[in-house]
């Protein structure tokens, strides 16, 4: 579980800034569960060339709760969560002073999505939120409130998730003190799972990824599993301590994802994929296969450009769909290999999707 954070200042010295405003998206990985909002009264003048930034005068803030009021809620909301932010450290600096003043030692693993963005999508001009934003056809309202930059923060981490296959970012949100017997142990997992299509992730207490599942029903595959006899079931059954998920919308992506990551992260008690040796080409020369994404609104994009698959994505907007430049750079890349081209061919010919672009 994630705290996906953005907060205002007055500015001023190093660590005698106070909080104006914060905003907080808790975030399952696939979508928003739970949120706070809202104005504080720092109790101290804002600095001038903050309020021509953010629009946030001392006037707003005479009624505002002081963060003595809030701090319950902050705490609350962030409890068992990582916090996500752009430029973290900044963030979970400005929260711990705060709950330090207070007499309260504030401690939350974060991740930034600054450094997240520049490893995962290289070669940008900048990475500032607005520019990156832009640059990626994320939508961007209330820019320098914390509301607005928290909820593009959000959609940000969204697309980083995405174009993370070795699951770092993941990796970080486990939990591996689950300390309960066999069964009931199995019972906690199966109800955090949903009913969903896409993958599976299972690990053991050194958080090490050692087996990857499938299927159109996350909950009943991993119930599947949980309930096998063979003795590597029973070793899985044994060892697991968590098991994440990522639900990709459709079984298309589900088994290009399936075949990427059992090959990149080998884990223990997968096959590795038998490649395929057919001859596959595409008929259409540019494609863009647009199908249903992870929640109502989404959809996904498959990319063929020049014969060659290139990838997938998830969008929310026409604008990107329709500009190939931001698509892009949106496209979480994938191997045009013969397999993953002959699982596109053969999906395609069994199943319908909504609707094939030709370019």
């Amino acid at each position: 579980m994630y705290a996906i954070l953005d907060i205002e200042t007055t500015g001023g010295k190093f660590d005698e800034e106070g909080i104006t405003e914060i905003a907080i998206y808790k975030f399952d990985g696939n979508q928003i569960v739970d949120q706070f909002i809202s104005l504080v009264n720092p109790e101290k003048d804002i600095q001038p060339f903050v309020v021509n930034l953010t629009g946030i005068n001392n006037g707003m803030l005479k009624n505002a709760p002081k963060f003595y009021e809030v701090a319950k809620r902050i705490i609350e909301i962030t409890t068992d969560c990582v916090l996500v932010a752009h430029n973290a450290n900044f963030d979970n600096r400005i929260l711990t002073t705060e709950f330090r003043r207070l007499g309260y030692d504030f401690e939350r693993k974060t991740l930034c999505t600054v450094e997240l963005s520049q490893k995962l999508i290289p070669e940008e001009n900048s990475y500032k939120l607005g520019k990156l934003c832009r640059s990626l056809g994320i939508p961007v309202s209330s820019r320098h409130r914390a509301d607005g930059d928290a909820i593009a923060t959000t959609q940000l981490f969204k697309l980083l998730l995405n174009k993370d296959v070795d699951k770092e970012i993941v990796k970080q949100a486990i939990k591996t003190d689950n300390g309960r017997k066999l069964a009931p142990k199995l019972l906690t997992i199966l109800d955090e799972l949903p009913t969903s299509t896409g993958l599976f992730y299972v690990y053991n207490t050194e958080k090490t990824i050692m087996y990857i599942g499938k299927g159109r029903n996350i909950k009943k595959t991993v119930n599947q599993l949980f309930l096998r006899t063979s003795k590597k079931a029973k070793t899985i059954q044994n060892s697991v301590v968590s098991v994440s998920y990522e639900i990709t919308g459709n079984e298309l992506i589900a088994q290009l994802k399936f075949v990427q990551e059992v090959n990149s992260i080998k884990p223990k008690f997968n096959f590795k994929q038998r490649p395929n040796f057919a001859k596959i080409e595409f008929s259409n020369q540019n494609l863009l296969i647009i199908d249903k994404g992870r929640t109502i609104g989404e959809k996904s994009v498959l990319l063929i450009e020049n014969t060659e698959f290139k990838g997938f994505c998830y969008t929310e907007l026409s604008y990107q769909i329709n500009n190939i430049d931001v698509l892009r750079k949106l496209i979480s890349p994938m191997e045009n290999s013969i397999n993953n081209r002959s699982i596109i061919k053969k999906y395609l010919q069994k199943n319908n999707v909504e609707k094939l672009i030709r370019f």
